[in-house]
C-alpha cells in the first residue's frame, strides 16, 4: 500500500518489454512489486556436518584435499569431483555437467561449497561455490517464483530499484497501538527485511509483522461480515415455551451430557435474540447432535413456527426422520419426510399440508429446496453435513422463510484454526463430550501379510450376527497405484465367504438409486458385508455393524479415517476397526499409530492439520480457505486467535469507524466491497 499508485514503468531501467513481462506475473504497480514476497530463502550460513540431516541443503567451508578430476559418462555428461577437508570431515564434492569448473579449483585452496548433503556416502552434490572464505555467512538469499523472461536476479534488481525510488511512500497500515503492543516492525522495515534480510532474527521479525497484518486484515473482513449479517438481517425472536422445553429435556430416556446442555443453551439464546442465528454445530460421530437439533426444532414449533432439516442423502433423511419422530412421539408435534421418492398423491397432500402449516417439522434431502415447496411460517433451518451442499442450495432453503434462524451441523471435527478461518463469520458450538456408556472402538494396525487373520477376526463378528464394512481407496484398477480396489476386493470376499454371507458393493460410480438400494439392503441386514469406497463416510447409521477394515489405510488422511471408523460403534456392542497398511513413509506410519491411540476426532483433526497442511485437510482444496503469502494456519494458530479477537474489538468499537489512525484499515475494508453489502448471500 503506497500513498499513490505508481506503475512499474516508472522504475529506472524498466522498459515496455519488462513491464509486460512483470504484468504476466500480476505485477502492475510498485506496490505489487514490493509485496511480491519470496517463497523461500537460500541459507548461506555455514553448517556443521555433524548436525546436518540426510539430503539437507548445506553450505560448508573447507580446503581442497585432492586434485579435481573429471569423468565423462553417457552422452556429453560429466562428473567433476574432489575431496574437501571440512573441519574433521573428509568429504567428496561433486559437480555434474560443468567440466569447465575444473580450472577454477586448485589443491590446498580454501572454498565455500553449497549443495545437497548425502550423509551415507559422505558426499555433497554442489550447485553453488565461492573461492575463498564464505562472505555470505550471515545472509539469506530470497528465491522468488518467476515467469517468462523475468529471472530471480532481475526481479531482485527491480525490487531494489523500487525501494531506492519509492521507499518513503510505503504507508503504514497498522495503528501505532498494535505496533507497540506486539513490538512489531513498521511495514517499511518488514518489507525491506523480507526482500533483503540481514540475518535470521531480521527475517523472523519481518515474517511476524507481515503474518499478523495478513491475519488481522482477513479477520477484519470476517468480523465485518458477521456484524453486517447480525445488524442487517433482522431475524425471528423466538418466544418458545421454556417450561415445555425443560420438561421435554427432563423426560428424555437419557440425560444430556454437559456439552449437549451447553450447546442447547447457546442455540436457544440465539433463537431468542432479534438477530438471525448463523451457527455451526460441530460434534464428533456419536456425540448426540440429533437430539440437540430436535430440541432446537421443538423450540421453534413451540414459538409458532415450522422447522426444516436438510441432509445430503435419502437414506440419511429416512434415519433422521425416524429418530426425530421417536424423540418427539409424546409431544404432538407433526413431522414429515420429504425426498424425491415421495411421489404422486402423497407428495401433493404433503406439500398442501406444509403450506397450510399442518406440518411442524419437515425432514428431507435437497428436495426441500424445490420450487413447489412452500412453508407456512418457517422459523428454523438446519443443514446437516453442510459442506455437502453448495452455498446456493443453502441460501434457497433459507429464503423459503422470512430470515429464519440457521444452524449448520457437521460430524467432521474441524481444527480450531480452520473453524475460525473458514467459518469466521459464524458462531461455533462444539459438542466435545461423548454420551456415557458408549464403548470406544478398538483400532488395530495390520500389514497386508496378516490378511487371513483379519478375515478370521471379521468372520467371528459375522458369526455373532453382526455386520462389517470393508473400505477401499479406489473403484477400478490403476496402473499408477498398486492399491486394492472395491470391485477386486468384493470378488475376493465373495470367493472367501462363498454362500455363508451376502457381500454388497457400493462406490461413487453407481447411480443414486442403486446406491440407496445397496445401502438399504445393508441396513436391513440382507447383506452382511458392505465393500465400499468412501461414499459411506458420512451419516450412515447401521447399529448392527461392529467391524470395519480399511485397505491401504495410509492413503487416507486422519480425519477421513476417523469419519470412516465412525460408521461402526453405533450400537451397544463392542466394535473394531482394522487398518490394513504397509505404510513405509514416516508420515504414513505416524497416521496409523495416532489412529490406534485415540478416538477423539478433535485431537485427530489437529494432528491431521499438522501432518497434511490446511490445503489438503478436506481431501480437496477448500474453497473457503484463504491464500496467505506469509501466514501459516498450522504454525500461526495463536496469532490467528489474537488477530480474530483484535478484529472483533475493532469492528464493534465506535473509534474504529471514526478515528483517523484506523483510516488505512477502513480503506482496506472498503476496497473489499464488504461495507457496501446490505446482506450476506
Amino acid at each position: 500500500m503506497m500513498k499513490q499508485s505508481h506503475s512499474v514503468a516508472e522504475l529506472k531501467g524498466v522498459g515496455p518489454e519488462t513491464s509486460e513481462a512483470l504484468k504476466e506475473m500480476g505485477i502492475l504497480t510498485v506496490s505489487d512489486l514490493l509485496e511480491y514476497l519470496p517463497y523461500r530463502y537460500e541459507d548461506f550460513r555455514l553448517k556443521d556436518l555433524e548436525e546436518a540431516a540426510q539430503d539437507e541443503r548445506v553450505t560448508v567451508e573447507g580446503v581442497i584435499h585432492s586434485t579435481p578430476s573429471t569423468v565423462y559418462y553417457a552422452k556429453k555428461k560429466t562428473r567433476l569431483s574432489f575431496k574437501l577437508l571440512v573441519d574433521r570431515y573428509l568429504v567428496t564434492v561433486v559437480f555434474f555437467n560443468q567440466p569447465y569448473l575444473k580450472k577454477k579449483f586448485e589443491l590446498h585452496q580454501t572454498v565455500t561449497i553449497t549443495g545437497k548433503w548425502d550423509r551415507n556416502r559422505q558426499t555433497i552434490t554442489a550447485n553453488d561455490f565461492q573461492i575463498g572464505q564464505n562472505k555470505q555467512q550471515q545472509t539469506f538469499e530470497p528465491v522468488y517464483s518467476t515467469k517468462g523472461s523475468v529471472t530471480v536476479k532481475g526481479l531482485r534488481k527491480f525490487i531494489g530499484l523500487a525501494f531506492s525510488q519509492f521507499e518513503n511512500e510505503i504507508v503504514e497500515t497498522l495503528p501505532e497501538y498494535f505496533m507497540q503492543k506486539y513490538k512489531l516492525l513498521t511495514r517499511k522495515q518488514a518489507l525491506r527485511a523480507m526482500h533483503f534480510p540481514m540475518g535470521e532474527n531480521d527475517l523472523k521479525q519481518a515474517r511476524r509483522r507481515i503474518a499478523y497484518e495478513e491475519l488481522l486484515l482477513f479477520q477484519l473482513k470476517m468480523q465485518a461480515l458477521r456484524r453486517i449479517q447480525r445488524q442487517g438481517s433482522a431475524g425471528i425472536s423466538h418466544t418458545y415455551d421454556n417450561d415445555s422445553l425443560t420438561n421435554y429435556m427432563e423426560s428424555l430416556p437419557f440425560p444430556l451430557t454437559s456439552a449437549q446442555s451447553r450447546v442447547v443453551q447457546e442455540i436457544l439464546q440465539d433463537m431468542k435474540s432479534p438477530h438471525r442465528m448463523n451457527r455451526l454445530l460441530q460434534g464428533d460421530v456419536g456425540s448426540g447432535k440429533t437430539v440437540v437439533a430436535t430440541i432446537a426444532l421443538l423450540a421453534s414449533v413451540t414459538s409458532g413456527y415450522q422447522g426444516a432439516l436438510m441432509v445430503p442423502t435419502e437414506i440419511l433423511a429416512e434415519q433422521h426422520a425416524a429418530s426425530i419422530q421417536e424423540l418427539l412421539k409424546d409431544t404432538g408435534v407433526k413431522t414429515a419426510l420429504f425426498t424425491s421418492s415421495v411421489k404422486g398423491k402423497k407428495r401433493r397432500e404433503l406439500l398442501e399440508a406444509l403450506k397450510a402449516g399442518e406440518i411442524d417439522i419437515l425432514i428431507g434431502t435437497h428436495a426441500l429446496i424445490g420450487d413447489e415447496v412452500f412453508f407456512n411460517r418457517l422459523g428454523l433451518v438446519i443443514t446437516d453435513e453442510q459442506h455437502r451442499f453448495g452455498v446456493k442450495q443453502r441460501r434457497i432453503l433459507r429464503e423459503k422463510g422470512e430470515n429464519p434462524d440457521v444452524l449448520f451441523m457437521t460430524a467432521t471435527p474441524i481444527p480450531r484454526t480452520l473453524a475460525i478461518t473458514v467459518f469466521g463469520e459464524m458462531d461455533v458450538s462444539i459438542i466435545d463430550e461423548m454420551p456415557a456408556g458408549r464403548k470406544q472402538i478398538e483400532t488395530y494396525w495390520a500389514k497386508h501379510n496378516m490378511l487371513d487373520r483379519v478375515l478370521g477376526f471379521m468372520e467371528k463378528e459375522l458369526q455373532k450376527g453382526r455386520q462389517a464394512y470393508v473400505i477401499c481407496p479406489l473403484i477400478e484398477e490403476s496402473e499408477k497405484l498398486d492399491l486394492q480396489n472395491a470391485i477386486e476386493v468384493h470378488d475376493m470376499l465373495v470367493q472367501y465367504f462363498g454362500t455363508r454371507y451376502q457381500i454388497g458393493l457400493m462406490h461413487g460410480k453407481l447411480p443414486t438409486v442403486e446406491k440407496d438400494e445397496v445401502m438399504r439392503q445393508f441396513s436391513d441386514n440382507q447383506s452382511q458385508v458392505l465393500v465400499s469406497t468412501t461414499v459411506v463416510e458420512v451419516g450412515v447409521n447401521v447399529p448392527n455393524a461392529t467391524f470395519m477394515f480399511i485397505y491401504d489405510a495410509e492413503r487416507f488422511g486422519l480425519s477421513q479415517l476417523h469419519q470412516l471408523r465412525g460408521r461402526v460403534g453405533r450400537g451397544s456392542e463392542q466394535s473394531y476397526c482394522v487398518l490394513v497398511s504397509d505404510a513405509k513413509s514416516e508420515n504414513g506410519k505416524e497416521r496409523m499409530r495416532i489412529m490406534t491411540e485415540t478416538n477423539d476426532g478433535f485431537v485427530l483433526s489437529e494432528k491431521d492439520l499438522e501432518l497434511r497442511g490446511p490445503g489438503d485437510f478436506f481431501g480437496r482444496k477448500q474453497s473457503g480457505l484463504p491464500e496467505f503469502k506469509v501466514a501459516d494456519l498450522v504454525h500461526d494458530y495463536r496469532m490467528l486467535e489474537v488477530a480474530r479477537d483484535d478484529a472483533s474489538q475493532l469492528i464493534n468499537s465506535n473509534a474504529f469507524w471514526e478515528e483517523e489512525h484506523y483510516a488505512q484499515l477502513r480503506a482496506y475494508l472498503d476496497s473489499t466491497g464488504i461495507l457496501a453489502q446490505d446482506k450476506l448471500d
